[in-house]
């Protein structure tokens, strides 16, 4: 496959705080990459050097085979922004918006289907200031995408959507990747990444502390497989925690939760069974994308949405 994206031993610093600290991926061409970190970790810093908003004091960057700080007229007709926190004259309507941005691009696509697919036909006439959090948001994915590039970067794409038009964005996604667009999506919700993503790079503290595909990195996630069930007699705990597979047992009231990996559901069906237990209301979940973030950076998906990344801090 051609490498769209590569950066190799990109550093930024901050007033002497090294945000983003010598870090390293490709992103192939026609792919889903995936960002994801708590707030703070460098997410932010990194796309805007690879757009060419920030220069690195260090490393090295290609987008398409260009330096994006030194050719970045050249990069503008073929890469697509949409920044995290997008502002345009309070004034200036919907329609007018993406018919100017349309005029940038020697070959842009027709905004009005683009603009129908968003939900925003019906705001053509809208001023930018009177629009919605979330108006805002789908505007500024169309103005994205309005130049038809090659290449198009979302930080926190569906911020301030309602899980329908979520739902939609999503599916417009994956129909730009099909027409061979490569995309570069920064975000927090796990639900999205595990579904958009090819691969996806973890950043914690400014460096790249895992780097897969969303089920492999699942897969390597230290919660492996929950087995929640009520038995419908007494059950002693010490029989599960002496199974090899099983990590750990948490009752709560009759409530059994008992985490492990490989074999863990055959080994406790097996012994309830030998035992004569029923297990009731059965459930077994996979561990998910949200478990692997959790092991990789200490910290919840929660705690990582309540505030931006700061100016001083990315």
């Amino acid at each position: 496959m051609t490498t769209a994206i590569e950066v190799q031993g990109l550093t930024k610093q901050y007033a002497g705080c090294t945000v983003v600290d010598d870090v390293s991926f490709m992103v192939e061409q026609g792919e889903i990459f995936g960002i994801i970190g708590p707030n703070g970790a460098g997410k932010t810093t990194t796309v805007e050097c690879i757009e060419g908003l920030r220069s690195p004091d260090s490393g090295r960057i290609s987008v398409l085979g260009l330096n994006p700080g030194r050719d970045r007229a050249e990069l503008r007709e073929r890469l697509g922004v949409q920044l995290q926190d997008a502002e345009l004259p309070a004034r200036l309507q919907v329609g007018e918006a993406l018919r100017l941005y349309s005029s940038f691009y020697a070959a842009p696509r027709d905004w009005r289907p683009l603009m129908e697919t968003l939900g925003l036909a019906a705001k053509e006439k809208t001023q930018f200031g009177k629009l919605s959090g979330g108006q805002r948001q789908r505007l500024s994915i169309a103005l994205a995408l309005v130049g038809q590039p090659e290449v198009v970067v979302l930080d926190e794409l569906t911020t301030g959507l309602d899980p329908q038009a979520r739902r939609d964005t999503w599916a417009l996604m994956e129909g730009v990747r099909e027409r061979g667009t490569t995309i570069v999506l920064v975000t927090h919700f796990m639900e999205e990444a595990e579904r958009l993503c090819d691969r996806i790079a973890v950043i914690d503290s400014g460096r790249i502390v895992a780097l897969d595909t969303p089920a492999a990195l699942a897969s390597g996630a230290e919660a492996g497989q929950r087995i929640m069930f009520r038995p419908d007699r007494r059950l002693d705990e010490a029989e599960l925690l002496a199974l090899p597979a099983v990590r750990g047992v948490q009752r709560r009231g009759d409530q059994v939760t008992v985490t492990g990996t490989g074999a863990v559901l055959n080994a406790v069906t097996t012994l309830l069974a030998g035992r004569g237990i029923v297990p009731c209301q059965l459930r077994v979940d996979q561990a998910t994308l949200e478990d692997a973030f959790v092991a990789l950076t200490g910290r919840h998906q929660d705690e990582t949405t309540g505030s931006q990344e700061s100016s001083d801090v990315r």
